[in-house]
């Protein structure tokens, strides 16, 4: 039998996130992609992980599903045995984040989530890809693809986020900690703090020409990172 890899996706992601990766890991793993649409903290983000898990299982985890990854790792120890996460963070909430989030809720609930889409996502992609029609459109439909209640509920999860570094020293042996070069959002100085607080120190995974959505900037460097990591033992 295959081993289950759990995709988690980000803020104002779903599964067309890890399109991919799903198609072209699937000859490895039997991939499952929650949706956390109707959740409001990382808890029942890793309840919804758990509750179709089995025993064991792999992890992996972009942006605010890197957060959730964590959780679920601290929620059940031992029972990831793989972990992957990307483009994400371990600090709890900064001073002045709530406010800056506060500009894109009361943007949604005042002019709908396409124009949360139209701002919020050319900053998560590198600057040479804003003239990419298909990704960009990719991306907006994401977004749109939420209400603002949806979009208010994830922002919660993320403001009331814990330190998740303590989290990881029950983290299994070889995660996979991954980042666009230029990720403005989480930028690899944020991940060599992640892979610092992991008890084997791996090597931050830099994928170059991308910014905050490398899975799907470029997804094939994306994935036969992911691949690498999966065929290792």
């Amino acid at each position: 039998m295959r081993p289950t890899l759990y995709l988690l996706p980000g803020l104002l992601c779903d599964a067309r996130v890890w399109a991919h990766q799903q198609a072209n890991l699937a000859d490895l793993v039997d991939i499952r992609i929650p949706d956390f649409r109707k959740t409001d903290s990382l808890d029942a983000m890793a309840d919804l992980v758990l509750s179709d898990a089995p025993d064991k299982f792999y992890l992996a985890g972009h942006s605010m599903g890197g957060r959730a990854a964590m959780q679920v790792l601290h929620r059940a120890p031992g029972r990831p045995i793989k972990l992957a996460l990307l483009d994400t963070g371990i600090h709890p909430a900064a001073p002045g984040e709530q406010e800056k989030r506060q500009v894109l809720l009361d943007l949604a609930k005042d002019e709908g989530m396409a124009a949360v889409a139209r701002t919020w996502s050319p900053p998560m992609v590198h600057p040479d890809r804003h003239g990419d029609a298909a990704l960009m459109q990719d991306i907006f439909d994401m977004v749109e693809g939420y209400t603002p209640a949806q979009f208010s509920n994830q922002i919660r999860a993320l403001l009331d986020r814990p330190d998740a570094g303590p989290f990881l020293a029950s983290a299994p042996a070889d995660t996979l900690v991954l980042c666009g070069r230029e990720d403005a959002w989480s930028p690899p100085a944020q991940h060599e703090a992640i892979a610092a607080a992991l008890p084997d120190h791996p090597a931050v995974t830099i994928i170059e020409n991308s910014g905050h959505m490398s899975t799907m900037e470029q997804p094939e460097a994306v994935t036969q990172a992911m691949r690498d990591w999966l065929e290792r033992q």
